[in-house]
């Protein structure tokens, strides 16, 4: 039997216009993009995207790289947490403005990914961030995301709503046990979702900091990889740390990473600062080039030192003398 003829329609390039990409949070989570943020399970995935979505519902973001002027609307879904008895304790330990936080009602009917509701509910409440947590649990009835084309089908038309709203769509998925591959063929189900997705972020523990994890980005198509970056889970609550040294194989194979530069930028600080009440900042940038340790992350060790920056006949000169003590 034939299928249905599908009349040819061409498209010129000269009639598309060309638009630049918008970022939620450059170069982690894209506007109009499907994200995935993996990891095993237990290891902060959830954490992350509750603090994430909490920061955006006061119009505050989680770095400088999140650059907002108004709070936002978050619809996040949740089919492994309780509503009452987890879910909304840790937006508010969070400090979330939950008045810009909804969730979809799936008393009546389980969501899935392809259901009309969620194009329904980013109209109605103009939500710039959706959350499907985890990918696994909005599958739908009978569908198999291990079947590459099944797959597709699920991931187009997300993506396609992701697109046309132009809506950040952010995916939680866990890694499969297949230990030493790859980190895309880590994630669970069909490469199909690691390959829709524009941006992909492994969220692991870092083998030897009992409370602190890792974010390193192992897919980016929309511009260069993001720096890696970590948090601390402790009985205090979610602390972000911002940049971190460490890698993605380190992360997956509970490696210890060979060197927090940013201890060692610190610690580098406060050798010179024992000789030295100031020195010019071209001379520390060098100091710490032979070290191995980049001009940013020399920077961030500045801000958390307390150092200040004083300029001495067009030069600029870092103030040792004042540093906040360990």
């Amino acid at each position: 039997m034939e299928g249905t003829r599908t009349e040819l329609q061409m498209i010129k390039m000269s009639e598309i216009q060309s638009q630049e990409v918008a970022w939620l949070w450059y170069p982690f989570i894209p506007y109009g993009k499907l994200t995935i943020v993996q990891g095993d399970p237990g290891d902060g995935k959830t954490t992350l995207v509750l603090n994430i979505a909490a920061k955006l519902s006061k119009g505050e973001g989680i770095d400088s790289e999140m650059k907002l002027t108004e709070p936002l609307t978050v619809i996040y879904q949740s089919a492994e947490d309780g509503l009452a008895d987890t879910v909304k304790p840790r937006l508010e330990a969070a400090g979330a403005n939950c008045e810009k936080i909804s969730v979809i009602d799936e008393s009546i009917k389980s969501l899935s990914m392809i259901d009309e509701r969620l194009e329904e509910a980013v109209i109605r409440t103009k939500a710039k961030l959706l959350i499907l947590d985890p990918i696994q649990a909005y599958l739908g009835g009978g569908m198999d995301m291990n079947r590459a084309n099944e797959a597709r089908d699920m991931t187009k038309k997300l993506a396609a709503l992701a697109e046309k709203y132009q809506c950040a769509i952010v995916l939680v998925g866990h890694m499969n046990k297949a230990a030493g591959n790859k980190a895309a063929y880590r994630g669970m189900g069909s490469i199909d979702f690691f390959a829709v997705a524009r941006s992909v972020l492994l969220v692991g523990r870092v083998e030897g900091e009992a409370n602190i994890r890792a974010v390193v980005q192992i897919k980016n198509n929309l511009a260069a990889f993001g720096h890696p970056k970590a948090f601390e889970l402790s009985e205090d609550g979610f602390r972000w740390l911002g940049d971190y040294e460490i890698t993605a194989d380190e992360v997956l194979g509970g490696i210890a990473p060979k060197a927090n530069k940013l201890e060692q930028a610190k610690r580098l600080l406060r050798e010179i600062a024992e000789t030295n009440n100031a020195m010019q900042s071209n001379e520390i940038f060098n100091l710490a080039e032979e070290q191995g340790i980049s001009r940013r992350t020399i920077e961030n060790a500045k801000k958390e030192l307390g150092i200040r920056a004083k300029r001495i006949n067009n030069s600029w000169y870092w103030e040792l003398d004042k540093i906040k003590p360990e």
